[in-house]
């Protein structure tokens, strides 16, 4: 489990990430959503302990967090949103090099190397070098190597980010799988999408602070679960019904082209965060 307490990051006089509040359930998969400056990426910074507070706690299983805790900082592997690998270097060569910094012995790394490339659907590739790798198999070479150790939790900053379609979907069955065996994930994207195909939580972050924290459908039922897209000569503006019919007698009661559909994630987003914004 991971409890984060009054976590606060400040710059001189910029405030990041403030007085930040959040229990993360073991085995839970939780994304945290926001515009850019949002204090996402901050906020994974202070949990991988590249980042150190300048108030409040995480602590992972009742126990603090600090760059000291080896033991406790093995249980958390980090996906970056950068590529932040040898170009030069093969797969095999790239889990050799990262168990070796974990002091793993060569034949675990290799049977764990085995084990995840397999997982990953990367095995047929392995002697390829990473500059000879797609977007997509790069990224997953990211997550294979993040598991290495065995983590129990794993953070992940806009994993799937310049994807394609095709890679972002083979990105989320694999997260999936992941979340199935009970490992914990920590997420952080810019695609609704992803976050209600795949978060059992998730929590808007605006301008450093942790607005609201629900679940996806949750939250879609509160705004309404049906949308009407009105176009006007302002432009598009979309009207939130919790039933059906309701939703249908605005849309035929309105003079202008009109569209009815199923209200998402990103609606909730966008209108949570609109209103934040106007503050």
């Amino acid at each position: 489990m991971i409890e984060l307490q009054h976590l606060t990051k400040q710059y001189d006089q910029f405030v990041a990430v403030s007085d930040l509040n959040l229990t993360i359930k073991t085995g839970e998969f939780f994304g945290l959503l926001g515009p850019n400056g949002a204090g996402k990426t901050t906020t994974i910074s202070m949990l991988s302990t590249l980042l150190l507070p300048t108030k409040g706690s995480i602590q992972i299983d009742g126990e603090p967090l600090t760059r000291k805790n080896d033991r406790l900082k093995r249980k958390l592997s980090v996906v970056t949103q950068e590529y932040s690998m040898r170009q030069d270097m093969t797969m095999d060569e790239i889990m050799e090099y990262q168990g070796r910094l974990y002091y793993m012995p060569v034949k675990k790394i290799r049977e764990r190397s085995e084990e995840l490339l397999d997982f990953c659907g990367l095995l047929n590739y392995r002697k390829r070098t990473v500059r000879k790798l797609s977007g997509g198999m790069k990224r997953k070479l990211m997550v294979c190597r993040a598991l290495l150790t065995e983590p129990e939790i794993l953070l992940l900053d806009e994993p799937t980010a310049g994807m394609d379609a095709l890679a972002r979907r083979q990105m989320w069955n694999l997260l999936k799988k992941l979340n199935q065996r009970n490992l914990t994930i920590l997420l952080t994207t810019h695609y609704m999408e992803e976050a209600e195909s795949l978060c059992d939580r998730v929590g808007f972050m605006c301008r450093g602070v942790l607005e609201e924290t629900d679940t996806p459908r949750h939250m879609i039922e509160l705004l309404g679960r049906y949308a009407v897209d009105e176009t006007t000569g302002d432009g598009v503006r979309s009207h939130y019904f919790s039933g059906k019919e309701e939703a249908i007698r605005y849309l035929s009661d309105s003079p202008w082209e009109t569209t009815l559909r199923s209200t998402t994630l990103e609606d909730v987003f966008l209108e949570h965060v609109g209103k934040l914004d106007r503050k």
